[in-house]
């Protein structure tokens, strides 16, 4: 039966508790991790959310009732333990920060019995997943799942504590927002008092941050809780939170300045890791085409190689149609990977397949000196040594061509590279490499729309020097917006906003947005750009993803403390669900799901 705790105050967190404590008297309270009765004496592991703690029952150090209590100790009673501090009478345990000294327990007092959980709380747990997110409460006990959320804590207080001292000023923005759908799908909230109407969750505090720019507070940050119906993986979640920024009277260097010295601050303080500063910067061109993506894992070095210009002229037609169409051919070395097996080959092509290739061009350079070429029949032996050299190809090499339009080629490639990595173990989990990607495309064109869409949203200020093709060629226009990624993570982005009259009118021209259309969607911020509005750029970190990188996990559900699943749906509370009758009623709403085919 639990008892009280009446008269009792902890004195310690189990962790808490070093050699320099030894002779005095402690009282720590936590679960019991695991039990030893071994007659005269029971060893009780106890657990919070800083650590184990030896404790040592011994009949005549606690009285009689004390030890039968402590004798029925199993998994997840929660107890209170009052004790002496003393050097371990046996071997030192070198796995346990505690490991040098135990408590000589002289009371005890079971506040909770716990029933047997379904699964062992232990670290690293090889317990389903689906499982476990429905106990969460109960996987949320296990050590490393504690340390994650810990350090996402120490992550938010740090981050405040060093904006506030850069004069950023903390600022909510609402969470009922109005729809305007531009980016993803909002999540809908239906007004009981204004039927018919809805409110939207916020995808981004973006308007608002910007109009807080307009008001003249110059510096604002929020941690942001954002939301967006979208499908999920390993990095998405559909309510997700950001460190959301904006700063005013600044341009692209600003930005990242702050932004390099912020994650400098966190890395040294959390990880005890040094971010060399300034941080690598990369434009959006180059990174496409040396590493097929805008969120280039640096960890390693594969280059994608452009050969274009060597086989237009060959007598491979794959290679000459695709160049002939306005495509171009690129590929990759593996140095390494030349013996691979015809089945790896075969999963290979199916990545490349995957990824919009209508097929894979490849030279196994194998050790044993033999070359394996399906297309050498279609090339002379002088062209074919012509390309292996320029891919720097060598004995024990694998080469992977792509032939095709260039979105087609990065995505084939870029997805190649980071599959070569893992096969060949070049990704170091206890690096962290940063960079900066710069210069975005303005404007990518939808073939879904028949139109321009804004690659990042249609406030996004267009570089200087390019303004003048706007019109002629919006296609080769460059934003003044710039990701941060880590291992091939983004795990931030930004850019300076549209703050003249002029430009941000050519703006919605370009994406077909109508005046009408525009002030609709966006009225109030066109409005208060009436009067008076500062230059101004921003930048929102995903704080998941920082922590799940700085933690080195794989997804964001282990640095999340309730997270949803694949489905969007919540196991521990089976959200979402239906609701009365009434309150549907109240809103004025009527809910008809279409048959399943």
């Amino acid at each position: 039966m639990a008892e009280s705790m009446k008269g009792l105050k902890r004195t310690h967190r189990c962790a808490e508790v070093t050699k320099a404590e030894i002779g005095s008297t402690v009282t720590l309270m936590g679960w019991v991790q695991k039990s030893r009765n071994k007659g005269g004496i029971v060893f009780v592991d106890l657990r919070d959310r800083s650590g184990i703690m030896q404790i040592i029952f011994e009949n005549g150090d606690i009285d009689a009732e004390g030890f039968e209590k402590a004798g029925k100790l199993r998994s997840e009673f929660v107890i209170a333990v009052t004790g002496h501090v003393e050097a371990r009478s046996g071997a030192v345990n070198e796995n346990l920060a505690t490991g040098e000294i135990e408590i000589r327990a002289n009371s005890l007092r079971v506040l909770s019995e716990s029933e047997t959980p379904p699964f062992p709380i232990e670290e690293n747990s090889k317990t389903r997943e689906e499982v476990r997110l429905k106990y969460r409460y109960l996987d949320l006990r296990r050590p490393d799942l504690q340390k994650n959320l810990i350090l996402r804590s120490k992550v938010a207080v740090l981050v405040r504590q060093f904006l506030a001292d850069e004069g950023f000023l903390e600022i909510e923005t609402p969470i009922l927002n109005k729809s305007t759908p531009e980016g993803a799908r909002d999540y809908l909230v239906p007004s009981r008092i204004h039927p018919g109407s809805f409110y939207a969750l916020p995808q981004s505090p973006q308007i608002f941050k910007q109009l807080l720019m307009c008001s003249g507070y110059d510096r604002y940050f929020q941690i942001a809780k954002c939301f967006r119906d979208e499908d999920l993986r390993a990095d998405r979640q559909p309510e997700f939170t950001q460190i959301d920024m904006e700063l005013s009277f600044v341009d692209v260097d600003d930005v990242i300045d702050v932004n390099e010295r912020l994650l400098a601050y966190l890395f040294k303080l959390c990880l005890n890791e040094e971010v060399s500063l300034p941080i690598q910067r990369m434009t959006w061109q180059d990174a496409m085409d040396y590493y097929g993506s805008d969120k280039p894992d640096l960890r390693f070095d594969m280059k994608i190689q452009d050969v274009s210009e060597l086989v237009k002229d060959c007598g491979f037609g794959v290679f000459t149609g695709a160049i002939e169409n306005g495509g171009m051919v690129r590929g990759l070395c593996a140095k390494g990977l030349g013996d691979v097996s015809s089945k790896k080959m075969k999963h290979i092509e199916k990545t490349a397949k995957d990824y919009g290739a209508k097929g894979l061009a490849y030279i196994q350079l194998k050790s044993d000196g033999t070359v394996k070429c399906p297309f050498s029949k279609f090339m002379s032996e002088e062209e074919l040594q012509a390309l292996i050299q320029a891919m720097g190809g060598e004995t024990g090499d694998l080469l992977v061509f792509a032939a095709d339009k260039f979105k087609v080629v990065c995505d084939v490639l870029g997805a190649l590279r980071l599959k070569f990595a893992e096969e060949l173990n070049l990704l170091d989990k206890s690096e962290y490499r940063f960079v900066w990607i710069t210069e975005f495309p303005l404007l990518e064109w939808s073939e879904e729309e028949n139109r321009y869409t804004a690659m990042h949203h249609p406030f996004t200020m267009p570089m200087e020097e390019d303004l003048d093709m706007i019109d002629s060629e919006p296609g080769k226009v460059r934003a003044k917006a710039y990701d941060i990624v880590l291992n091939g993570t983004e795990i931030g982005g930004g850019s300076v906003r549209i703050h003249q009259n002029d430009i941000q009118e050519k703006m919605f021209e370009c994406l077909g947005i109508s005046k009408e259309q525009a002030q609709e969607k966006f009225g109030f911020l066109l409005e208060a750009f009436k009067y008076g509005v500062p230059p101004h750029a921003g930048l929102a970190y995903g704080l998941d993803r920082l922590v799940m990188l700085m933690t080195k996990e794989d997804t964001i559900r282990d640095v999340i403390a309730f997270p949803k699943v694949k489905d969007a749906s919540c196991l521990l509370t089976d959200a979402p669900n239906t609701v009365d009758d009434k309150q549907l009623e109240e809103l004025c709403l009527e809910i008809e799901i279409p048959e399943k085919e």
